[in-house]
């Protein structure tokens, strides 16, 4: 197979699942929003599913929440999450030594995530990484930005992406897959975050990498 470091120019990297694992933080600032809302929370692996869409959905979509009630335990969230959840999370093994391969070898690296802008910042920050990224794109805290395709299109411009062929997304669900499809760029999927094989092969991901170690063989 043709190297992908000969293919692409511009890596975009999901963060929750791809580079980090964030779910212990997000999985107990989940559990603390519903149980503001008397929801009581019996297996939290249940709560992995709220790690890659937007947090708003979730509540929608996994709790028959309305709008209000959606609104407040996503700010019930982030009043956990922001002080401490945030910091709940590991860089994924091998992960270091892509990106330094990425960069010194020229290519532009970005953050496409679904996750706040400024809490994303802060991760990358922590971890020590954020010198490989270009830019962090992430959603807004207004919500207005949130679905991945809507990231992903702001970062392409923030980039002056003039040519989508040579860009590639890095992920972990389908969330992403679709979202690279919608613009009209190639994803890879990985299956050490959150999604499965299953689902990133019947969404169309272009490459699926079993770990770091599998992508590093793809990119020399």
């Amino acid at each position: 197979m043709k190297s992908i470091n000969m293919i692409y120019d511009v890596f975009l990297f999901d963060l929750d699942g791809t580079l980090t694992d964030t779910g212990p933080g997000i999985r107990n600032s989940v559990a603390y929003a519903l149980k503001q809302q008397g929801i009581d929370v019996g297996d939290m692996s249940e709560l992995n599913r709220f790690i890659g869409p937007p947090l708003i959905d979730s509540f929608r979509n996994f709790y028959g929440m309305n709008d209000e009630q959606a609104a407040k335990a996503v700010a019930d969230y982030r009043s956990v999450y922001n002080q401490k959840g945030i910091y709940e999370n590991n860089i994924y093994d091998g992960m270091r030594e892509l990106l330094k391969t990425l960069f010194e070898m020229g290519k532009t690296l970005a953050v496409a995530t679904s996750k706040p802008e400024r809490f994303a910042g802060l991760i990358l920050d922590d971890l020590q990484i954020s010198q490989y990224f270009k830019l962090v794109a992430g959603a807004d805290m207004e919500g207005k930005r949130n679905k991945k395709s809507a990231v992903i299109e702001y970062a392409l411009d923030a980039l002056n992406v003039t040519d989508r062929s040579r860009v590639l997304l890095i992920g972990d669900t389908k969330f992403d897959v679709i979202g690279a499809r919608e613009c009209g760029i190639d994803c890879l999927g990985v299956l050490f975050g959150f999604g499965s094989r299953q689902e990133l092969e019947q969404e169309g991901a272009a490459y699926i990498c079993e770990d770091v170690h599998s992508i590093m063989e793809l990119v020399i």
